[in-house]
């Protein structure tokens, strides 16, 4: 959802990890929506309670912004992490935030929607889509059809609150509302 005119972005932190405490820059304009910290902090105590750790994680961020789910996801530990965002300026805010951060990424500018067949699968997927109705459905059927998600991997889907996600072939374990937006995560069978 875009901000409401005349409303200051909060600047955007690592929650823990390595990198904790350390700012992001967000792209400039309403073309991206980063994650709001709570929501972000919600998302990954679910995962952690979920996975246990981040350690040798492969690692995809669809509509990465400002790659802080990415960030994030390395800070605690993953191993790699693939990026994918079709905007030019969002692009150079992460490859910015990434060497701040002297982190290495791999940048994708491919459609989250149209994703090219993985070579190798992730392990965990974590997509925030613009807020739009079935939006996070797309998003699942299309990482189910370029078989981006691992047997057992976890893919984190951030909604607009009301808006639910169809899991296809992958296992919902949850959905939580926090603020104006949904969480939802589903598994790939083992």
């Amino acid at each position: 959802l875009p901000r409401r005119s005349g409303e200051r972005r909060a600047p955007v932190r690592i929650i823990a990890g390595e990198w904790r405490g350390r700012k992001l820059t967000a792209p400039k304009g309403d073309a991206t929506r980063p994650t709001a910290d709570r929501t972000r902090e919600t998302l990954f105590s679910m995962l952690t309670s979920r996975l246990g750790s981040f350690e040798a994680l492969r690692v995809a961020d669809l509509f990465a912004g400002s790659g802080a789910l990415a960030f994030e996801a390395l800070s605690r530990g993953a191993a790699e992490a693939a990026l994918v965002e079709t905007d030019a300026a969002a692009r150079q805010v992460i490859q910015r935030n990434a060497a701040a951060l002297g982190a290495t990424i791999r940048l994708l500018s491919h459609s989250a929607l149209r994703l090219p067949q993985a070579a190798v699968p992730f392990d965990l997927i974590l997509a925030d889509p613009p807020y739009a109705p079935g939006s996070g459905s797309a998003v699942v059927a299309a990482v189910q059809q370029a078989g981006w998600l691992a047997p057992g991997g976890w893919l984190a889907v951030e909604t607009e609150r009301g808006d639910r996600v169809e899991p296809a072939s992958f296992e919902l374990d949850s959905e939580r509302d926090v603020g104006r937006a949904r969480l939802t995560l589903l598994r790939r069978p083992a």
